[in-house]
């Protein structure tokens, strides 16, 4: 099992006989740096630096929007961990959106079928991750909805929703730039605004 620092992993010193439990344990007895996340990539366990003030004005945003508007007993959690044993990994998005009773207290981590929405906002050294490898992964693991705020998009910041997993990724994506809103379908049912999403100095915009 190796440990990264900044999404760069090691090589693990075992591999295949590394097992989905023995990390989920070596994850759980972790102590790390408040403000950072460790997610468990396959056969390594990631650590990953706190995010930019933009990027949790972001999530702000998106939680508290999304929480006026969830049916009662939806709760929003922020920096929770998602299990997708299936993969051999467990994220730390940014946002989830799960009815409270599906919420387990004594498993570590969320089951990832049981999530409404996860909502992760890129870094400028994660943004390839959430666009490939956690798309597909939230996908396999059954999440219905994935909303990706991609504020260092090369084409300008934007904001994809993907919907209607399928063999490991998904069939729906609705994609728009920052400015436009985007609709959240039920158990939402309502649309997102964005106007008001920071960008980040440097990043083109769109016209």
């Amino acid at each position: 099992m190796g440990i990264a620092i900044a999404e760069r992993a090691v090589e693990p010193e075992v591999t295949a006989e590394v097992s989905w439990e023995l990390l989920l344990r070596a994850w759980q007895e972790l102590d790390i740096p408040g403000g950072w996340r460790a997610e468990i990539r396959g056969e390594d366990i990631v650590v990953v630096p706190p995010p930019s003030n933009a990027h949790g004005l972001v999530a702000s945003k998106v939680h508290w929007t999304l929480k006026k508007i969830a049916p009662e007993g939806v709760e929003a959690i922020q920096n929770v961990g998602v299990r997708i044993p299936a993969l051999s990994k467990l994220y730390i998005p940014d946002l989830v959106f799960i009815a409270e009773s599906d919420v387990s207290l004594d498993q570590p981590g969320l089951a990832s079928a049981n999530l409404l929405l996860v909502v992760e906002i890129t870094s400028r050294g994660d943004a390839e991750d959430d666009r490939g490898d956690k798309r597909m992964a939230y996908a396999k693991g059954e999440v219905p909805l994935y909303l990706l705020i991609d504020a260092w998009d090369r084409s300008g910041p934007t904001v994809t929703l993907f919907s209607e997993p399928r063999n490991g990724d998904y069939d729906g994506a609705q994609r728009v730039p920052f400015g436009k809103p985007i609709a959240i379908p039920e158990p939402f049912g309502a649309e997102l605004e964005t106007a008001d999403f920071p960008v980040h100095p440097g990043v083109p915009k769109h016209t």
